[in-house]
């Protein structure tokens, strides 16, 4: 009977719904222990704001050092035993984090701080992408132009359940203690990985089973991938100007409310909120809307939907009065993000369903995590030199408006999963 009820609401076809409510809940699990910790990091970047382009620097430093060494595992292991080896090693440095916190003096604090403002954003990629390369590596194209809008529900409510849990206790509980609570669901991950690729050797199971041998191939193979196809070249920089928006955001959210809020604690409390906001509005379009955009307009006209938003929202930050700035950051934001999340990450999901297995772990890997904090870097460098010039954050955000038309312009290009015979170069 329940499984009659969740097919009237979620367009699965039989033996679709245990896989897809386990990989639900995986992506829950995964956002939940983010959203626990990503007050605390930006709470550090509206405090430590003259240094963000140096954070984002050494992001991509680490970044560049842990790509290939995540290609190593993904080389010699099987899905089910490198995916829950990442999520547990990132749990043992949550427990690293909290021993130097207890033990080292206060003095050190402004450096645990640094480390774990670079490590979150290293954390934060890297297990999203740990998660969809297995998701994409299970589902077809078909499958994911269907289920991915509601998969990236349990995303959407492990973010809703975060930022609830931290906006409660963050005036209340230590910091240290944070840590320690996202230990929990990241072993819950753990486990339910291993029980939706355990899913996928069932052979009455709809799924893409995992070959006996594991993906093989060098530390460096999948970013060599990413040069010879031009369909994930487009990508790549589809990601670059996805992420200049995003920091651009980022930048003036910090600016804004480093400046407006002064007390710590209450700046993790709205910074919480604004989470909530977004994770709110993000599941009522997961749930109602995104798989009928898809399937209507297609993976390429709803990729142009995120940066037309990002486009309007920042003219309205360039033109708004200081006095209703945090009221139009948070409007902007809410939209930005909610579109991001509910429509823009399930569509370029797709996209991958149309590559071979190494380049959905590695290329992929690659291409959200080093691009990704590649494009952060670059933009965040960008930033800091139109500030330099004496731009105020409005004028830097009516800059970013004409760039985020492009990027629209990109998006329609990017036809890969609407058109199956499609290949890369």
């Amino acid at each position: 009977m329940l499984a009659s009820l969740f097919g009237k609401v979620v367009p699965v076809r039989a033996g679709e719904t245990a896989p897809t409510l386990l990989a639900t809940a995986y992506g829950f699990c995964i956002l939940f222990a983010f959203y626990l910790l990503r007050p605390v990091r930006d709470e550090i970047g509206a405090a430590d704001r003259g240094n963000l382009q140096l954070l984002w620097s050494a992001v991509f430093v680490v970044m560049l050092l842990a790509v290939p060494l995540y290609s190593l595992a993904v080389a010699r292991l099987r899905r089910g035993v490198f995916i829950p080896l990442v999520n547990r090693f990132f749990a043992l440095n949550l427990f690293a984090f909290y021993a130097a916190l207890v033990l080292l003096p206060e003095s050190a604090r402004t450096w645990i701080d640094r480390v774990f403002y670079v490590w979150l954003s290293v954390f934060a990629l890297f297990v999203v992408a740990v998660f969809w390369g297995l998701v994409v590596d299970l589902f077809r194209d078909d499958q994911g132009k269907r289920l991915f809008g509601f998969i990236t529900v349990g995303s959407s409510l492990g973010g809703i359940a975060g930022s609830a849990s931290t906006a409660v206790l963050a005036p209340h509980l230590p910091v240290f203690l944070l840590l320690l609570v996202a230990v929990l669901p990241l072993e819950l991950a753990s486990w339910l990985a291993r029980a939706v690729a355990r899913r996928a050797e069932d052979v009455s199971a709809p799924l893409n089973r995992e070959p006996v041998a594991p993906i093989g191939g060098s530390a460096w193979s999948g970013i060599a991938s990413v040069f010879r196809s031009r369909q994930l070249r487009n990508i790549a920089l589809w990601i670059m100007l996805m992420t200049f928006a995003s920091t651009i955001l980022y930048f003036v959210q910090s600016h804004l409310v480093g400046e407006a809020i002064t007390d710590r604690a209450l700046r993790r409390a709205f910074l919480a909120r604004i989470d909530l906001a977004v994770n709110a509005v993000t599941i009522f379009t997961q749930i109602l809307l995104t798989a009928r955009i898809v399937r209507r307009l297609g993976v390429a006209a709803t990729l142009s939907l995120l940066p037309a938003v990002a486009a309007v929202g920042f003219a309205a930050l360039g033109s708004a009065p200081a006095s209703q700035a945090l009221t139009v950051l948070l409007v902007v934001r809410v939209l930005y993000d909610s579109s991001r999340h509910a429509l823009a990450k399930p569509a370029r999901e797709v996209l991958f369903t149309h590559v071979d297995r190494e380049q959905r772990y590695k290329s992929k890997a690659f291409i959200d995590a080093a691009v990704y904090r590649g494009g952060d870097l670059l933009s965040g460098w960008i930033y800091a030199a139109l500030a330099a010039l004496g731009m105020s954050v409005a004028a830097i955000a009516l800059a970013a408006a004409p760039v985020a038309v492009f990027w629209a312009l990109l998006g329609r290009s990017l036809r890969w999963g609407d058109h199956d015979t499609s290949q890369p170069e």
